[in-house]
């Protein structure tokens, strides 16, 4: 009994944050793929225009994304970082934000009447340093060319 005392608002934290961060992240990948599939507009890494496009118009688009694991996660990963490894909370946090910065960044695109960006960058930067709950920053910028 002394136990559950102790440690029950941890437990049932616990418990919330897996079945609360699970249900949201696969929502969440849902409505990627959806919106990946309705997408339009191609995405090059590299510099140069490809063959057959003009170059009526061309202009800067950016796409940022903000997400954070949820607390299930968090215990998790750091219990990970003891013994070291693969944390896949964190590919699944990364993932999820650079494919949502891909896709306000291609919207952005759309709204120029553009079809193609070109020059594709990402940067990423981790917002919570120090804390249990990781954040991260996903920003894809390119150039947008129809």
């Amino acid at each position: 009994m002394e136990f559950l005392a102790n440690y029950g608002i941890f437990l049932v934290l616990l418990a919330l944050g897996f079945f609360s961060g699970r249900f949201v992240e696969k929502r969440h990948y849902r409505v990627l793929i959806r919106r990946e599939a309705e997408s339009d507009v191609m995405i090059f890494t590299d510099s140069n225009v490809p063959p057959g496009l003009g170059l009526k118009t061309q202009q800067l688009v950016v796409g940022s994304a903000v997400i954070s694991n949820d607390y299930f996660k968090a215990v998790l990963s750091s219990l990970r970082k003891i013994f070291g490894g693969n944390i896949g909370a964190y590919e699944t946090l990364l993932d999820r934000a650079r494919r949502e910065a891909v896709l306000r960044m291609k919207s952005e695109a759309r709204a120029l009447n553009a079809d193609t960006v070109i020059n594709v960058k990402f940067e990423t930067t981790s917002i919570s340093k120090g804390k249990s709950v990781v954040t991260v920053e996903v920003l894809a910028y390119g150039t947008a060319v129809a």
